[in-house]
């Protein structure tokens, strides 16, 4: 049995991800995870996420003291990118050396893009242009849990989500609050400012992190056939991390940015089959450089 920790994507608690877990255990892994990034004042949301990188290692290394044996970081979007920033930064977590990365459609940002980003950053305009502008003006109450699961099934982005990882999602991502007249309401428990802070504050320094420090394990990547950020990001820093040496550590899943929503199952499998095409490299660790 191995050691997943899992880190989720931008304002989708861990919660949501029941189904992929519970079928990741059937698999025999072990599998923890962080419900949600941003929201404990320790760990604060700032410019290249330095803290919610510390906020994950600090999460994992007692958990795999714990279970004494060493772990592989797996993320999604966002959770790819910490989880890849964490094993660079902390090779070695609760005693053991940090096994592999899995990033889940979360493309590598460097070369002119992460210039490009760090400049519009610097000008205070990444907020105009990231998806930022969308997450602070979402939707984030409901009379109650009915209306939200019809408000979200009516919206493109869910159509193609499996029914109890949506149903999951109204039940673990929204929570219980009274309004302004004492009415009860639900309302997203992922606060849709730290949603907007994350995206506005999206780490434009990986290649120099990653020159800083070598990763010393190895790294895989699974996206989706449709993703529009592996289009908006390109593939180049990815491929250079993951090692066109190794293409079986490569692979797409039919779906959008969100297919661990719409195929948990298959997602899973994909999990299982690349965490077994990593695990020969543990013989010999090498050093990733960028």
């Amino acid at each position: 049995m191995s050691l997943i920790v899992f880190s989720h994507a931008n304002s989708f608690p861990a919660s949501t991800y029941g189904v992929l877990f519970k079928s990741l255990r059937a698999r025999g892994h072990a599998v923890c995870a962080l419900d949600r990034f941003g929201h404990d004042p320790a760990y604060p949301v700032t410019s290249n996420w330095p803290r919610l990188v510390q906020q994950l290692a600090d999460f994992a290394a007692p958990e795999i003291e714990s279970q004494g044996r060493g772990a592989w970081l797996v993320g999604h979007s966002f959770g790819g990118f910490v989880s890849l920033m964490c094993a660079a930064r902390h090779p070695q977590l609760g005693g053991h050396a940090v096994r592999g990365v899995l990033l889940i459609d979360s493309p590598l940002l460097g070369g002119w893009r992460a210039r490009t980003l760090e400049l519009v950053k610097r000008a205070h305009l990444v907020g105009s242009v990231s998806p930022g502008k969308i997450s602070q003006r979402r939707r984030r109450a409901w009379p109650d849990t009915t209306t939200a699961h019809a408000y979200f099934t009516s919206k493109k982005a869910f159509a193609g989500w499996d029914p109890q990882v949506l149903q999951d999602y109204i039940t673990h991502g929204t929570v219980d609050e009274t309004d302004a007249k004492g009415q009860p309401q639900r309302v997203l428990a992922f606060d849709r400012d730290v949603e907007t802070a994350i995206y506005n504050t999206l780490p434009h320094n990986l290649d120099r992190l990653l020159r800083r420090h070598p990763l010393q394990c190895p790294v895989a990547f699974l996206g989706g056939t449709h993703s529009q950020e592996m289009k908006q990001v390109g593939m180049a820093m990815t491929q250079r991390v993951v090692g066109k040496a190794h293409p079986e550590r490569l692979k797409l899943l039919e779906g959008s940015h969100l297919f661990p929503m719409e195929q948990p199952l298959q997602t899973a499998a994909a999990i299982d089959e690349l965490l077994a095409a990593m695990a020969p490299s543990q013989r010999s660790p090498g050093h990733t450089r960028v």
